[in-house]
């Protein structure tokens, strides 16, 4: 799967998804500070997951009615051990 992970999320959950063979953008490594505004259209028109932290996202699909592809708003996950 192709994933776009916002600067908001923790490098582990990047480093996760690498592992597990997934092709994964992870915003701080090549457009560190980008607005949403930037971020929400690379991820439709390069057909990835967006995964978040921040409820910016939702505004800007909803009330702006940006094109949104999928969309996933992370909340911190528990270590399973």
């Amino acid at each position: 799967m192709k994933f776009l992970v916002d600067e908001c999320c923790e490098a582990e959950i990047v480093s996760l998804l690498r592992s597990e063979g997934h092709e994964v953008l992870y915003v701080p490594e090549f457009k560190p500070g980008a607005a949403d505004s930037e971020i929400l259209p690379m991820a439709f028109k390069e057909k990835r997951i967006l995964l978040t932290e921040d409820k910016d996202f939702g505004e800007l699909v909803y009330r702006l009615r940006r094109p949104m592809g999928l969309y996933c708003s992370v909340s911190k996950l528990a270590s399973v051990a």
